[in-house]
């Protein structure tokens, strides 16, 4: 047996560096680079056929066969075929969508041009009308001309002596003069303040009473009732308008209205003063009180 049989039936792979450079460029091909994808020429694409068939190993020809071959080689052409048109597809795909980006873009960038122009146009006219009004206000005009500047009329002489007088006062006296002043005017201002709420009247707090004296039957002389209770006279009663109101079985209630001070006359004051009268008086309520 030669050297050469000896070698063809060893299995060794002398070309696997020239498999290993097809195979990284195939590869590179079809999943992109980050670079631009180029499209694969057909003969780029016979030689790396040919390269990855005789990059196989040489195996006997019991291990081998064609139907192994022809399944690499169809496996080989759909793998650069989808490389071809994913590479392809996507570009244009990329391209369209990028052109559309810059379209919209620029119409945006338009869009913000003419507004940046209307803002500006309207600020200056803005800025011109607060310019005439500032005019208007510090130079106004009566009949197309401004008005004459009073002229300040020559100090009499007796003026001029109360001017010098004024300007011979120390205005820089010492802190317990002017503490005393100030004493002295607080003093002055709080007396004066004690001299006015004197002479204020004081208010008066007054209550308006609603009385029912009732009596004891339907015999008792009601109007020799209401003298009675009439006669209590004190100062700071003013009695008022009465009526006699019916509670039942012919008997009838005396209601009458008074004004009292409050400091001086008081609704217990009234019902003991008003039940001394025995002869006429049950009993005596207080129907409504209201402040006045």
């Amino acid at each position: 047996m030669t050297a050469a049989q000896c070698l063809a039936q060893e299995r060794i792979w002398f070309d696997k560096p020239r498999y290993d450079e097809a195979e990284r460029q195939f590869y590179e091909r079809m999943n992109g680079p980050t670079q631009p994808k180029q499209v694969m020429t057909t003969a780029a694409v016979f030689t790396a056929c040919v390269l990855i068939l005789l990059s196989k190993p040489c195996l006997s020809s019991q291990d081998t066969g064609a139907n192994s071959i022809l399944q690499d080689i169809a496996r080989a052409r759909e793998n650069i075929q989808k490389s071809l048109a994913g590479s392809g597809g996507g570009s244009a795909a990329d391209y369209g969508e990028l052109a559309a980006r810059m379209k919209d873009l620029e119409l945006e960038n338009q869009s913000l041009h003419k507004v940046v122009q209307d803002l500006r146009s309207a600020l200056s006219k803005v800025e011109s009308r607060v310019s005439a009004l500032e005019k208007r206000t510090t130079a106004p005009t009566v009949n197309g001309t401004t008005p004459a500047v009073p002229q300040k009329a020559p100090p009499t002489p007796a003026k001029q002596e109360e001017e010098e007088d004024e300007d011979d006062i120390d205005l820089f006296g010492s802190d317990a003069e002017e503490d005393e002043e100030a004493e002295r005017l607080k003093e002055q201002r709080l007396q004066e303040y004690a001299a006015r709420k004197a002479k204020k009247p004081a208010l008066i707090a007054k209550s308006s009473i609603l009385l029912d004296v009732k009596p004891w039957d339907d015999e008792t002389d009601m109007a020799k009732l209401e003298e009675c209770v009439r006669s209590v006279q004190v100062d700071g009663l003013l009695w008022g308008a009465s009526k006699l109101v019916p509670v039942g079985y012919g008997i009838k209630k005396l209601q009458i209205n008074c004004v009292v001070e409050d400091d001086k006359v008081g609704t217990d004051f009234l019902e003991e003063e008003i039940t001394k009268f025995e002869d006429y008086v049950q009993s005596m309520d207080v129907a409504a009180f209201n402040k006045i």
